[in-house]
């Protein structure tokens, strides 16, 4: 086979050592237009993981690379004058210039030929007179050029700007700092790549580099300036420059990867931030992936598909990291007042790859300190009495609003049943809530419950508008205050345009087939193209369902609920004045989104009033409509905002909904930032909720800081004792159980505390080895 690589980096290099390795017949020529011994850049990183995945794939260029290697196995964050030092990481640093240098070494005993200080010209000739060509040149790809409409790049260029430096300042761990200067917030991401030789990746936002005047400084000018900022860091040593240009980082990604017998290969594939050190490895992982492809299929139009098919969930997994933990250092306003720990533990935590169990496993120590920091902001900041020397971890921690006390931060999310007779809860809501309450829940939702028959989604939806409706709420009520800790909030709302559909089971917001009721909203615009079309609310439409909520809210305080939750989300009746997706008004309640809230906070203060003020409101909201022209997470922090100054006491957080093509962008915890947004923007209480899954996630949230309270829906579904099994596993007991419930509670964790210690064992060893030599090691 004739395979030429156009681009001489790590991941043209490395397929060339993978190929020629295993096909030595095959002819393989890569193409760079720079020289061998160009030093552009200074350090690359590599796990110990991606150093297990090289030592299988070729052992020799293994060999190579950890005998150059700097390796450390801490992290250090350098906040206000304190120092957290994190362990476990197991990372190792290597010089760029001598990585090439050790890939061509191994390039050229293998027999691939190299080509330097040479542009391709005549492209079209190189495809002709190739069986594969490997486009691997580089961010500014001239293959993907060529063929852009083909390929349909896509780069998103980041706000803040960064610049690549060195020095010759030593360091032992791979270190964050963190400075304030009158300018603004600088970042310095630094790791040691030789000995005497560091990397300094400096980041700052756009409004601090022009105050700064760097937009006006050369690169020995801003080293100067920079030196300044972090003299104390430096401790007397000199940044150094190569390259060192101010710029913003390009997040590409490529809608198709391969042409006929054209693939793209790292960054002229994709990019993926370097606040998770991911450049090299995607790159050098993408020519792994390729060569697999390429031994698994014998024809190259094969291989290419199936290189692109099975490689490209791998790297949208990558960037979408990459882009949570950008989006992090990209709004470090929001975390600066933190305590320090907080902001190191959501700094480790940033892009959901490390969770507070893994930090257990691996760094116990700074967990703990964790579990103090988050118990002993709630004895100073909700005054409760507990302990701060050995805290419960942070999801058992207590939790208050107004007079309402939460055993813990754990909720049951609201999920409509589809299972009530004309607007009556039946036996299977008292079980299907019942049975969370009993399972240790702190707070209990009931589903969207709603204020009037044709508020209603489906015929099965719950309400809250007649005699038999109150008694029947009232029972559960009853059951969940006289057999459990738990609280239980009802959740109000009006269908409006999303009304009037079949079962979930049936289509999901598809209209009735017959039987349909009247539905209003804030325009007359319906969810699907097909739907019910319907009517534009008049103000008479508004009087009518402020008053079917009052007595919604009168009928919940008989009920005894706990709390209230108005519902503002989903492109439901009052979300629909939210959205300008939606809201096509003309008058007072259309326009710019103070108008649009006009409605929904005339509600508002309507329940509010009728509530007691001793119990709490929540409001749930879309913080984004996943649509241009829609809302955005700004928009959902004024919203947010609004709704504190008319005493909202929390803010459920969800996105979407609101129309039939939004293009959600799903994944683990996908709705969290958004609460953390609006918490750490506006100031207020938020709950969290969407694809939460485990006890590890609900720990994260809350000691981060990116929520009070944490809903779960669908694991609550299939068990319902999620709390107390959370409980068993971390050891705590302080947690309610029915008398009924003791012997299997006793049960319980005497299994679970054998599991969780299995587990750990097994974790532990399911961690890549540490690829570190001692001197004497390195020496044999």
């Amino acid at each position: 086979m004739r395979i030429s690589i156009v681009g001489g980096g790590p991941a043209g290099l490395y397929f060339a050592i993978l190929m020629k390795a295993a096909r030595p017949a095959d002819r393989i020529t890569v193409y760079e237009r720079n020289r061998p011994d160009d030093t552009f850049g200074f350090g690359v990183v590599f796990s110990d993981e991606t150093l297990q995945t090289f030592e299988r794939y070729d052992p020799e260029t293994y060999r190579l690379i950890t005998e150059r290697f700097a390796y450390w196995d801490d992290i250090e964050i350098h906040f206000k004058d304190t120092v957290h030092r994190i362990g476990g990481n197991g990372f190792c640093g290597c010089a760029r210039p001598t990585l090439l240098q050790l890939l061509h070494q191994r390039c050229r005993t293998l027999g691939v030929e190299l080509v330097f200080q040479h542009e391709v010209g005549d492209l079209d000739a190189l495809i002709v007179d190739s069986d594969l060509v490997v486009a691997c040149d580089g961010i500014n790809s001239g293959i993907r050029k060529c063929f852009e409409d083909h390929f349909q790049p896509e780069v998103d260029l980041r706000p803040n700007f960064f610049a690549w430096m060195g020095s010759d300042r030593p360091l032992d761990a791979f270190s964050f700092f963190f400075r304030e200067t009158e300018h603004g917030i600088f970042i310095a991401h630094t790791y040691q790549y030789e000995p005497g030789h560091s990397t300094w990746v400096m980041e700052t936002d756009p409004a601090t580099f022009r105050r700064a005047g760097l937009d006006h400084m050369d690169e020995a000018q801003s080293a100067r300036f920079l030196e300044g900022v972090f003299t104390k860091e430096l401790a007397g040593h000199k940044l150094i420059t190569n390259r060192s240009i101010w710029r913003n980082f390009p997040t590409i990604r490529n809608a198709r990867w391969v042409k006929d017998n054209v693939v793209l290969l790292g960054d002229a594939k994709g990019t993926a931030h370097f606040s998770i050190g991911s450049g090299t490895k995607l790159a050098m992982e993408d020519a792994i992936a390729l060569f697999e492809a390429l031994q698994a299929e014998s024809a190259v139009d094969a291989a290419l598909a199936r290189f692109e098919t099975k490689r490209r969930e791998d790297v949208e997994k990558t960037q979408h990291a990459a882009d949570v933990s950008l989006v992090w250092f990209e709004h470090l306003d929001r975390f600066w007042p933190m305590d320090p720990v907080q902001f190191a533990f959501g700094l480790m935590t940033r892009s959901k790859s490390i969770t507070y169990d893994n930090l257990r496993l691996r760094a116990p120590e700074f967990v703990a300190s964790v579990d103090r920091m988050v118990a002993t902001q709630v004895r100073d900041r909700l005054g409760f009495d507990v302990d701060v020397k050995r805290p419960v971890p942070p999801m058992f921690q207590p939790f208050q609003l107004r007079g309402m006390t939460l055993a813990n931060r754990l909720v049951l999310s609201p999920m409509c049943q589809y299972s009530a007779v004309d607007g009556c809860p039946t036996d299977w809501h008292m079980v299907h809530l019942g049975a969370r309450a009993l399972g240790g829940a702190g707070l209990i939702y009931t589903e969207m419950t709603d204020v009037s028959e044709e508020a209603r989604i489906t015929h099965g939806c719950a309400g809250i508008y007649t005699d038999a409706h109150e008694t029947a709420w009232k029972r559960i009520v009853d059951f969940v205050h006289a057999n459990s800790a738990g609280k239980i909030c009802l959740q109000l709302g009006h269908a409006g345009r999303k009304g009037s559909t079949k079962l979930m089971w049936d289509g999901i917001d598809e209209p009735l087939d017959d039987g349909n009721w009247p539905i209003l909203s804030a325009s007359p615009v319906p969810y699907f193209p097909h739907s019910q079309v319907p009517r534009e609310m008049t103000r008479a439409d508004m009087d009518r369902v402020v008053a079917d909520f009052v007595q919604a809210t009168e009928r919940a305080e008989r009920c005894g609920f706990d709390m209230l939750e108005v519902h503002v989300a989903h492109g439901y009746l009052l979300a629909s004045f939210v959205s300008p997706l939606t809201n096509q008004r003309a008058d007072e309640y259309g326009g710019s989104l103070e108008n649009r809230l006009r409605f929904p906070l005339e509600v508002f203060d309507r329940v509010r009033a009728a509530w007691p003020d001793d119990k709490p409101i929540s409001v749930r909201i879309s913080a984004t409509d996943w649509k241009d022209g829609g809302i955005t997470g700004d928009d959902a922090v004024a919203i947010a905002r609004a709704f504190a100054e008319h005493s909202c006491d929390l803010i459920d957080v969800s996105t979407g909904q609101t129309v039939h093509d939004a293009e959600p962008v799903f994944g683990r915890m996908f709705q969290t930032p958004f609460s953390e947004q609006i918490r750490n923007e506006a100031g207020l209480a938020t709950m969290c909720v969407g694809n939460i899954v485990s006890a590890d996630q609900v720990n994260t949230i809350v000691a981060a800081g990116r929520a009070d309270l944490v809903a779960l829906a669908r694991p609550h579904l299939v068990d319902p004792g999620f709390l107390v099994r959370a409980a068993a596993f971390y050891g705590v007991r302080d947690v309610h159980c029915p008398p009924q419930y003791l012997a299997g509670m006793e049960q319980l964790y005497r299994t679970a505390a054998r599991e969780r210690d299995d587990l750990l064992e097994l974790r532990r060893k399911a961690r890549p080895k540490s690829h570190h030599q001692s001197p004497a090691e390195g020496a044999q």
